[in-house]
């Protein structure tokens, strides 16, 4: 937690020197230019401003809060879109994105464990979209790979009479998988290795300790559920050619 007694300046210069190393890095690594680094902190501030400065607002209603889980759906959906460069068909990838969110939503709020107010949602809505954009974004990277690398394979599996949709599954399903290890790991090695936002949130808002971990598991294994879910219904919209890279010529 940053101490609130520290000034502009400090702050100013350690988010400088972060923002410097990582494009240095990546340059020097040969593994991007700088310039997405830099771009991304720019976004990251203006966002960060513009949501502090209405964020107030947005939690005070109902209405406004769904309006913006809705505003973070469209932009997790844009930025994997954007990510995998599929194109126009990135809002078939949303489809994967939200189709485990708003279940996961819908049972927390049913269950009484998330009341319905825009401070519950908001951060609890944020952090699953988030999570299904990431397991989105990586399955989808993965698959279309594999299925550009292996061509040769599909090719034969077509010969040998698979349906395209099954030459395609078998193909891809294992490397979309891999997506879901992050999410997997961070589950498996809570309270060892990291201890999350919402762990750590809670303890410094003086809540106790046990609920703290409660909340975190929920998190947690909601995460699981929805990359889950995310991952598989991206190797079916591969699968069935809803999402494909631009350059991709379909038979």
């Amino acid at each position: 937690m940053i101490s609130s007694s520290v000034g502009w300046l400090p702050l100013l210069i350690v988010c400088l020197v972060f923002t410097a190393a990582a494009a240095v890095v990546v340059k020097a690594g040969r593994l991007w230019e700088p310039w997405p680094i830099i771009l991304a902190a720019g976004r990251a501030v203006l966002q960060l401003a513009v949501v502090s400065a209405v964020i107030t607002a947005v939690l005070a209603s109902l209405g406004l809060t769904g309006g913006f889980l809705l505003l973070m759906a469209v932009v997790a959906t844009a930025t994997s879109a954007a990510r995998t460069g599929v194109g126009w068909r990135g809002a078939w990838v949303g489809l994967a994105i939200v189709a485990g969110v708003i279940p996961a939503l819908a049972l927390l709020l049913g269950t009484g464990l998330l009341p319905p107010t825009g401070i519950a949602l908001v951060p609890m809505g944020g952090i699953l979209i988030g999570g299904g954009m990431t397991a989105t974004t990586l399955s989808v990277r993965r698959a279309l790979d594999t299925l550009k690398q292996r061509h040769g394979e599909y090719e034969a599996a077509l010969a040998l009479g698979f349906t395209e949709p099954v030459a395609i599954r078998e193909l891809v399903r294992k490397p979309a998988a891999d997506a879901l290890l992050p999410a997997l790991d961070q589950t498996r090695t809570v309270g060892l290795v990291t201890l999350p936002g919402a762990f750590v949130g809670m303890l410094l808002g003086g809540s106790p300790v046990w609920l703290a971990g409660a909340l975190q598991l929920v998190v947690l294994l909601g995460l699981l559920a929805v990359e889950s879910l995310a991952i598989v219904i991206v190797v079916e919209l591969v699968a069935h050619g809803r999402v494909s890279r631009l350059d991709r010529q379909r038979r």
